[in-house]
């Protein structure tokens, strides 16, 4: 017979527990299948919580050299294998405190593959268990490159286990993890290190906003990282203790090592999807508003969905269906639902790009009327305190002063788009927005959003 719970999740990912701990303070028998080793999820391990760590520290080398015409007589200089062995203090405990954590809130930890078998069933390799409800939380995986030789190309997991950087790195492809490790590179690696970016498109980082995107790589050529668009890579191979990357133009980029950086894809391909009868596409798992997949009893939320890939968007999914598996349980209607119109996203380099809501082109392109705030090279005091003259921002906003995007390129843009966020969330107008700014702590990043929004005002 098989074991029966009243959900089962698949993924202990930051998903997964986030759904796993609500379901089970409400009293359901929540059982959580993970076939990693090492439970815990991508951020915790390898990704978002793990790559902080050395961003912390390409900040403070950044900020050092910066300041070193305004006071401060000795940059920093950094220690790459002393930062990953730091991660790895945090990483390393990772799985142990995930099992512990499950075990003491009741939830079952089921260690395998599992597979769908029904509509609510699932095998755990030979095990078979029954349902309620089912979440899928797998998360996402590197893409596949088609590309010759790409089996030379280490993977950004493997990036963050290195000893020591080399001085020549090639990133394939132009998003959020090339960047990411380029600006660590160009801060934490040998004096002289080289990073390029080839991007197979027109120009890096697509979501983003196309002129604040053409301002971070002006600040990133400062820093040694160059960036080629419109390349088609059609080979890797090595050459001793090189690599050499061809392009269908004949060129050849020389490197001492080759990383992927073409981003990742919703990761679900031996979950035999279809015997429970769930739509998906190579975007990922399809879903509503409630994370409800095409079969009413399974939700899918995170990275394996078909919505934005970001750690607490994923924390926010999985809210959603738990709240969506507790009222269908007591016969009401969730009224909880997922709205991804004021979602913050933020690039780890330094200056920092974050940005919420629309581009300027998604606007254009869509003809709706705007009023723009922007400005470049910042020569605000804020800056110039730290050095930085790349600084920029750009406010997108309606005819009744709601805000419909904003843009920040600074050393502390996740904490000015966050405003920016709750206010697009509460619906603050820019005159409201602007008042309620006026007594903001000062001098400080924040206290800038006045000088921001003033343009707006007229």
């Amino acid at each position: 017979m098989p074991a029966v719970y009243d959900v089962l999740i698949i993924g202990s990912g930051t998903a997964g527990q986030t759904a796993a701990y609500r379901l089970k303070d409400k009293g359901l028998a929540v059982g959580l299948v993970e076939q990693d080793q090492r439970p815990g999820g991508t951020c915790a391990l390898r990704g978002c919580q793990a790559k902080k760590w050395f961003y912390e520290g390409a900040e403070t080398v950044a900020r050092s050299r910066h300041l070193e015409t305004a006071g401060i007589t000795q940059p920093a200089i950094a220690s790459w294998h002393q930062l990953r062995d730091a991660k790895n203090r945090f990483t390393g405990g990772v799985p142990q405190r995930t099992v512990d954590g499950l075990h003491k809130a009741g939830i079952d930890l089921i260690r395998g593959h599992a597979r769908f078998t029904g509509s609510q069933t699932l095998s755990v390799d030979d095990r078979h268990f029954t349902a309620e409800a089912i979440v899928v939380a797998t998360g996402a995986v590197p893409m596949p490159l088609p590309i010759p030789g790409a089996g030379l190309v280490i993977d950004s997991s493997a990036f963050l286990e290195l000893a020591h950087l080399p001085e020549r790195i090639v990133f394939i492809g132009g998003g959020f993890i090339a960047f990411e490790f380029a600006h660590f590179a160009s801060r934490l690696g040998p004096s002289g290190t080289r990073c390029i970016i080839l991007e197979a498109a027109p120009r890096p980082l697509g979501p983003f906003d196309a002129e604040m995107v053409a301002r971070l790589s002006a600040a990133s050529a400062e820093e040694g990282i160059e960036i080629r668009c419109n390349v088609a890579i059609t080979g890797i191979e090595r050459a001793g203790k090189e690599f050499i990357v061809t392009t269908a133009d004949n060129q050849r980029v020389t490197a001492d090592l080759v990383v992927h950086g073409a981003g990742r894809i919703p990761d679900f391909k031996d979950l035999d999807l279809a015997a429970a009868g769930i739509e998906a596409s190579a975007r990922g798992i399809r879903v509503d508003d409630r994370m409800t997949t095409s079969n009413p009893r399974v939700y899918a939320v995170g990275d394996c969905a078909a919505t934005i890939q970001l750690a607490r968007v994923a924390d926010a999914e999985a809210q959603v269906a738990a709240e969506a598996i507790i009222a269908r349980r007591t016969g009401q209607e969730s009224h909880t639902a997922m709205d991804y119109s004021a979602v913050p996203a933020t690039l780890f380099t330094y200056p920092q790009y974050a940005m919420v809501g629309k581009t300027e082109k998604a606007l254009q392109e869509a003809a709706t009327p705007y009023f723009k705030s922007s400005a470049h090279g910042l020569g605000w005091p804020t800056y110039r305190r730290v050095g930085l003259h790349s600084a920029a921002y750009k406010v997108l906003a309606d005819r009744e002063g709601q805000i419909l995007g904003a843009h920040i390129i600074a050393d502390n843009a996740t904490g000015i788009i966050n405003t920016f966020a709750l206010a697009m969330q509460n619906r603050i107008p820019v005159a409201d927005l602007h008042r309620q700014s006026i007594m903001t702590p000062y001098p400080s990043r924040e206290s800038d959003l006045i000088y921001m929004l003033a343009p707006l005002l007229a």
